[in-house]
């Protein structure tokens, strides 16, 4: 993969070990701004270590990880959050005792444009208009797409460059998976980079720019969205077919 200036994260040889057992294996990418690059692969092949890796949740053993040029491997997680660069991560995380808007209020803690907290507020409103309907719910009453709603209208609120979502669609009914993959889309429309790990890797494919197939912490394969959904071998071992 070429190295020009439209970069904004490279993963550089990265391996990471929970304890004594391996999870990634020399893995390599890039993501270039405005993309959305999405990590598929069965239970197990790294795609959730791979965004920890990236958030500073879990430490390389070696490799590098740069965002913008500068190498973040041993920085803290809210020091990472602060360098534009945030999450939505499995299973939501929301603080389901505090409202709607209390949890988005959170996600704002490190933006780095206080003034534009309204608007990016109104935006987030905009994006998932159930939100502002129910801004003042507990969020441990909202549905499980509405909560994933929420996880993604957080991370928004910290104003990042680098959005990274962790299993968006796990858990949901199937018209609210359309819905919520039409969401991200339109985000990404908006300059967005986004980097989507998803265990539907069909409809994840469908509106991605890049993928990589990670396999028992190892890429497997990578290439153009449109040209993994054509190949036989990925169709037959990752689509269903």
């Amino acid at each position: 993969m070429n190295t020009q200036n439209n970069t904004i994260l490279s993963f550089k040889d990265v391996n990471v070990f929970y304890g004594i057992i391996p999870a990634l294996h020399g893995v390599s990418f890039e993501v270039k701004k405005g993309q959305i690059v999405t990590l598929v692969g069965a239970n197990g092949a790294g795609k959730s270590t791979t965004l920890r890796a990236i958030s500073g949740l879990v430490k390389p053993k070696s490799g590098e990880i740069l965002f913008k040029g500068e190498n973040i491997v041993g920085l803290p997680a809210h020091t990472i959050v602060r360098k534009r660069l945030c999450q939505a991560p499995e299973g939501r995380g929301i603080f389901l005792n505090l409202t709607v808007e209390e949890n988005m209020d959170l996600g704002a803690w490190a933006a780095p444009d206080k003034s534009a907290y309204k608007a990016n507020m109104e935006h987030g409103y905009q994006l998932f208009p159930r939100l502002k309907e129910r801004r003042t719910q507990l969020a441990g009453t909202l549905s499980g797409g509405e909560q994933q709603m929420l996880a993604m209208a957080r991370a928004l609120m910290g104003q990042p460059e680098l959005l990274l979502l962790d299993e968006p669609s796990l858990g949901l009914a199937p018209q609210i998976i359309e819905k919520i993959f039409e969401i991200i889309t339109d985000i990404n429309k908006t300059g967005m980079t986004i980097v989507l790990v998803e265990q539907n890797a069909l409809q994840a494919l469908q509106i991605a720019h890049y993928g990589i197939v990670l396999e028992t912490g190892t890429i497997k394969t990578h290439g153009l969205a449109a040209d993994l959904l054509k190949s036989d071998e990925i169709r037959k071992a990752y689509l269903g077919d």
